[in-house]
Parts: structure tokens; C-alpha cells; sequence
């Protein structure tokens, strides 16, 4: 008996000290076996391992198209893709090498047989998007837009238009303006990193008048011509899409790779402070600048939004760049590149809304699945979706087309992280690939030469490439209308011409159409919101929709509501919803399902966590002194406390109202019961008036 206890209790004093040498020295990584490197271009569409059903297609490579750095499809599914041969440094003025190549499959073989150089000699472009009659590219220090004609054959129209300027160009140039796209909401969108310093605005703004971009989600309006930061943090992520409710997300590198983006919201940083992300921001604390640049601090955030990831794509225990080439069995690694969220209508269904996204030193496209949690989501762990099996891969972004397949453009080379030898890339390589999935006949398509009854219909379609491009048209041409509509009004003698009767018909016409959408009962959320977000950016039943869809059943209709009423600037918002002494708007029998409640109505016992986070958003868009009502509402939810987001989305629509203040802080601090909010009013209260 004593033998026996002395042998157990030397074997766990055995499995003791081994535990504890594992934590004092943790294991060596092995490195990942990955079975090529330095493919050509045709067999590495051979090497990659995919799902079965699957083909990889070589769409074009090497020397059709080398160093593709971005991307983006137009209305008739050709590629305009850009060679970043000028990366990682501007070249002097003049002396760039960048092109824009747009190639086109005729036949629908899935390979490219109809190649345009666009435009040539251009300066370390990393973004580009088609729309409102030309070619939106993005290349620090400038976003610039350029006109086309015969869009047969892609010319420019005219010199480029410098929008906005002030993009860093000088620092890591991979975090630069990046993977532009269109927004439901009409915007234009990319991404920023966090070690790129940009001071933006438009060509001779002044630098106290400019708009701080390091680590962020900014967005452009075509044609009201504002830049906004939508969403501030994260790293330095080159991938943003939205899913089919309006979601945005990205991808990130180094620091955890997923994350919900959420208009106002604040996010972990890589490094760096948090700053001034808005007009009221920067002027409150124009005085709190961090050093000697240009940079406004915002010294009241506190605490900051995280990852939705319940997972890395890396393993061991010496910080992610230690894990590069050895964890295969994570995912491969901490660095990302491009994301998709996949819409199309050609994949099998358990892969639709899944978010795409590149494994940069893994040689693979990892999955991620998004689950509804609370008022955001969690990004659980799929299986990877295709693998490379080639070190050199390096896919930089990744779309949807018009037949539901996904292009890739592959940058292609040995080197895999940046740094500023402008002689460290091998440039005679480049790749784009086509996944598609079983047999699908690709026919040719041109959308804009569809009616505006066949766009509207094509809203509805179950691949995203379609409905997105389908409601870009549309925008597109309801800003024509509605200047041939102005131009009569400030000219009453052809207030009954044809052309002011033609587009005021056209309008109507279209908002009818859209609210029939919007308020059937058959149709899906997708379906709905996608009416919705139409209805906003042409201009057309305005107050219908708005009053319609206030009320509306579905819950995410209510909640774009609420943030498609406060896109404006607080002098001219909804006042009526803010408070219940404000004169109520008149409105049509098609919008008779509000009821005039205001946002602290809404935000009362009814309301449901993601309805809340868009109200707590919106404040943010209000005058402090207006939030008050509606934010005691949100307070009120103690339920809240434990939500990923809404804590520190109360907070960031609270922290004006308590700087106003000790009096306005204190009656905030009676009305919340959420402690993390309790919390940040206190310290607030100690911290003076701002």
C-alpha cells in the first residue's frame, strides 16, 4: 500500500514539473509543410486544394497582368485591375508606374480574352472603383475621380479630379486608402491602417480643418462630395464588405482578425491613441494633440470595441510574427488580406454569407461564420476554404462576379511582408484566379442598359452582384433626374417640357415600385432593406419611405431607418424623433404604419438589443444637448451590461452630454444601470468640462 502511494505521488510530481517546464519553456513550433514554392502561373490553378465541386480557373497571369494590388468589377462584369508596380514608394511626380488594365471574358471560359490598358503612368495607386461615370482611384496622397467615355473601349473622358488629398504616403504604404466598395447606403468605402498618418480633406482645406485618419473605416459620398471616418481603429486592415442586412466588416492583421464595424464605434488599436473622429471631436479637444503632429486626441474614450472572434488563425505563445510558417493547424497565420462576404448565387447554400478572407503566410483563404449574438455577432472557426499549397501566394482581394464565382488577384511573390526596398518584389509575376462551383453557363450582361423597372427587379436577386449593381444604376440615375427636375424649378418655362415630366414620371415610377418591396409582406429582409437603401439614394418617396419604414415590422428595417434619418448634418435632422414636443411631419396613407413615437420611445422596454445599437449610433449624430431623453432610455436596460457593443456605445453617445457638465453627468449617473457606463461618467465628471 505505502510502495503504491509512493509511486502515485512520484508520477504526479512527475507530470507536475513537467506542466510546469511546458509553461516556464513552451515547445518550438514546427515549421508548416507546404509543398511548393515559386509556381508558374498555370500550374498553380492545378496545386490548389479545393472543396469538391470546386475549379480553380486561371483567369489571367504573368505577363498579362503583374503585381495586381486592387480590383473591382463593373456594371457589365469586366475586371479593372491595377498593377502596382510604383509600390512601395511614390515615385516623383510624373514618373509613376502603376496601370490600369480592364480585361473581359467574351466567351465565358472563364479566362480573359479581351485586354484595355486604361491608364498608365500612375503614382502608387491601392484603391480603385467603377461608378457615376468614371473611375474612383485611390493613390496617397490623393482620391482622385476620372472620367471615361466609349465604354467599350475604356478611355479617360478628361484629367483626373483630385477630390480629396492629404493621404499619408510616406510611412507603411500597405496601410494606405484601400479595398474601395460600395456601401448600402450609396457611400463610397475603404480602409486606412494605423501606422499611414493622413490628414484629409479637400485640396486647400486647412490642416485645423482636416479630418485624422490612422487605423479606421472611412467612406466618400459620390455626390454630396463629404469624406467621414464611419467607423475609428483596428490595425491595419486591407478588406471590407457588408453582408446582406448592411453589416460592415473587416479583416485585420496582428492583432485580432475580425471585427463588426459599427458607425461611431471605436475600436482596439494596433497602436496609437484614439482621436477626434468627427467635426464636434475635434473641435471639443483641439487642444489635446498627440506630440507635435497633427493629430487630435481624444482623451475620453476609455475603453474601446473588440474582435468578434472567438479564434485566431495562429498558434504558440511569442506574439503573431513568431507564428509565421508554422501554424498550419490554426489557420496559418496573422495576416490578412482582402474579405469577402459571399453572396452569390452559384455556391453551395452553407457557404452563402460566410466571410471570406486571405491567410496571407498561410497560402489559403480561411472561413469565418458569423453568429448573432446580442446587438453583434461572433466569428466562429471554419474550415478553411481552399489552400494554395504555394508560398509564394498572396491573394490581396477577393469579389463576387456576375455569375456568382469568386475572383481572386494574386500579388504573387516571395516576399511577404512590406517594407520599403523598392527593389524587394519580384514584379514579373501576378495572377487573378475564378473559383466557381459546378457547371454554371456564364452569360455576357450590361446592366446599364436595362430599364429602370428591370434594375429594380434585379434588386431582388439572390446574388449580391446583381442587386448592388442594379442599385448603383439607379443612384446614378436618379441624380440626373433630379438635376433636370432642379434645373426646371429655377426655370419655370420648361417646368412642363418633356424632359421635367419624363423624370418626374421616371422618379415616381421607381418609388412606387420600391415601396410596394418595402412593404410586402412576402418579401425577405434582404429584399426589403435592399428596397430601402434604393428608396434613400434616389431621392424618390422620400417621406413615405421614411414614415413606412419607422414602423415597419421587420426589425432591421427599423434600425436603417434610423440610421438613414441622421445622415445629415444635425441642423437639419428629424427633430421630431427626439422629442415628443416636436411638431410631428405630415405623411402619406402609404406611411401610416409609424405612429409617431420618438428614439426614447423606441428605445423603451420594446426595443431589441440591435435596434438599441442603432439609436446609440445615431446619437452620436445629434447635438448633445438633444440626446439626453433617448439616451436615459438606453441607460434604463441593464441587460445591456453584458452586450459585446452597446455598453461602450452608450458611452461614446454619452461622453458629450457628461462633459457638458457635472450637473448633466450627474443626472446621466442616476439613470444608468450598466456599471461600465456608471463607471465612465464618474471618472467624466473628474476630468472638467469639454
Amino acid at each position: 500500500m505505502h510502495s503504491n502511494a509512493f509511486l502515485r505521488l512520484a508520477l504526479l510530481l512527475c507530470v507536475s514539473m513537467t506542466v510546469v517546464a511546458r509553461a516556464a519553456a513552451p515547445s518550438v513550433l514546427p515549421a508548416d509543410d507546404v509543398k511548393f514554392s515559386g509556381l508558374s502561373a498555370d500550374q498553380a490553378a492545378k496545386e490548389i486544394t479545393l472543396p469538391p465541386g470546386f475549379k480553380a480557373t486561371l483567369f489571367a497571369g504573368e505577363p498579362d497582368v503583374v503585381q495586381p494590388i486592387a480590383f473591382c468589377i463593373d456594371d457589365r462584369g469586366r475586371l479593372w485591375v491595377v498593377e502596382g508596380m510604383t509600390y512601395p514608394k511614390r515615385q516623383p511626380e510624373g514618373q509613376g508606374k502603376d496601370r490600369i488594365l480592364v480585361f473581359e471574358d467574351t466567351d465565358g471560359d472563364g479566362k480573359f480574352d479581351k485586354r484595355t490598358v486604361f491608364m498608365e503612368k500612375l503614382n502608387l495607386v491601392s484603391g480603385i472603383e467603377v461608378g457615376f461615370g468614371g473611375v474612383w482611384i485611390g493613390a496617397a496622397p490623393y482620391l482622385s475621380f476620372v472620367p471615361v467615355k466609349d465604354w467599350d473601349n475604356p478611355k479617360p473622358a478628361g484629367d483626373a479630379q483630385i477630390l480629396l488629398d492629404g493621404w499619408d504616403f510616406a510611412r507603411d504604404t500597405h496601410e494606405t486608402l484601400n479595398t474601395f466598395t460600395w456601401g448600402p447606403d450609396g457611400w463610397l468605402y475603404g480602409c486606412h491602417g494605423v501606422f499611414c498618418p493622413s490628414n484629409v480633406g479637400k485640396p486647400g482645406t486647412p490642416k485645423e480643418q482636416r479630418q485624422w485618419v490612422d487605423a479606421a473605416v472611412w467612406r466618400y459620398h459620390p455626390t454630396k462630395h463629404q469624406f467621414e471616418v464611419f467607423a475609428e481603429g483596428t490595425s491595419n486592415p486591407w478588406g471590407v464588405d457588408f453582408d446582406a442586412n448592411g453589416q460592415c466588416f473587416i479583416e485585420a492583421c496582428v492583432i485580432p482578425h475580425l471585427f463588426h464595424m459599427i458607425q461611431g464605434g471605436k475600436y482596439q488599436r494596433q497602436g496609437g491613441a484614439h482621436y477626434a473622429a468627427n467635426a464636434d471631436e475635434m473641435k471639443r479637444f483641439a487642444a489635446s494633440k498627440e506630440g507635435k503632429s497633427d493629430k487630435t486626441l481624444h482623451p475620453y474614450v476609455y475603453d474601446d470595441i473588440k474582435t468578434i472572434a472567438d479564434h485566431r488563425h495562429y498558434l504558440g505563445d511569442k506574439g503573431p510574427h513568431a507564428a509565421n510558417g508554422k501554424s498550419d493547424a490554426a489557420g496559418g497565420g496573422h495576416a490578412h488580406a482582402g474579405l469577402l462576404v459571399y453572396q452569390g448565387d452559384s455556391f453551395p447554400a452553407e457557404y452563402r454569407g460566410k466571410l471570406f478572407m486571405n491567410n496571407i503566410h498561410g497560402q489559403r483563404i480561411n472561413m469565418d461564420i458569423p453568429e448573432r449574438a446580442g446587438s453583434g455577432f461572433v466569428g466562429k472557426h471554419g474550415a478553411d476554404f481552399l489552400n494554395f499549397n504555394d508560398r509564394w501566394s498572396q491573394i490581396i482581394n477577393l469579389q463576387t462576379g456576375p455569375d456568382g464565382s469568386m475572383f481572386m488577384i494574386d500579388w504573387y511573390d516571395k516576399n511577404q511582408c512590406h517594407h520599403n526596398d523598392v527593389n524587394g518584389h519580384d514584379r514579373s509575376n501576378g495572377r487573378i484566379f475564378k473559383i466557381s462551383y459546378g457547371d454554371k453557363k456564364v452569360t455576357r450582361v450590361d446592366l446599364a442598359k436595362l430599364s429602370d423597372e428591370e434594375l429594380v427587379k434585379l434588386l431582388s436577386s439572390k446574388n449580391s452582384w446583381h442587386a448592388r449593381h442594379a442599385q448603383r444604376i439607379l443612384q446614378e440615375r436618379s441624380t440626373e433626374l433630379v438635376a433636370i427636375i432642379f434645373s426646371a424649378a429655377s426655370n419655370r418655362s420648361v417646368e412642363n417640357s418633356p424632359e421635367f415630366k419624363s423624370a418626374v414620371g421616371r422618379l415616381d415610377k421607381m418609388g412606387e415600385q420600391l415601396l410596394k418591396n418595402l412593404n410586402s409582406p412576402s418579401t425577405t429582409t434582404a429584399e426589403r432593406l435592399r428596397a430601402l437603401w434604393t428608396l434613400h439614394v434616389t431621392t424618390a418617396k422620400q417621406s413615405e419611405w421614411r414614415f413606412a419604414a419607422l414602423g415597419h415590422k421587420d426589425e432591421l428595417v427599423r434600425c436603417w431607418a434610423i440610421q438613414l434619418l441622421f445622415e445629415s448634418a444635425p441642423t437639419v435632422q428629424p427633430n421630431f424623433l427626439l422629442s415628443a414636443s416636436a411638431p410631428k411631419p405630415t405623411f402619406g396613407a402609404a406611411a401610416r404604419t409609424w405612429n409617431g413615437t420618438t428614439l426614447a420611445q423606441m428605445a423603451g422596454a420594446d426595443s431589441t438589443p440591435m435596434l438599441r445599437l442603432y439609436i446609440a449610433s445615431a446619437l452620436q449624430r445629434v447635438k448633445p444637448q438633444n440626446r439626453v431623453e433617448t439616451l436615459e432610455a438606453l441607460l434604463a436596460h441593464a441587460e445591456d451590461a453584458t452586450d459585446q457593443n452597446l455598453p461602450l456605445m452608450y458611452w461614446y453617445a454619452a461622453e458629450p452630454v457628461a462633459g457638458q457638465s457635472v450637473g448633466a453627468a450627474a443626472k446621466l449617473l442616476t439613470k444608468t444601470k450598466i456599471p461600465q457606463v456608471r463607471e465612465y461618467i464618474t471618472r467624466r465628471m473628474t476630468a472638467g468640462t469639454k
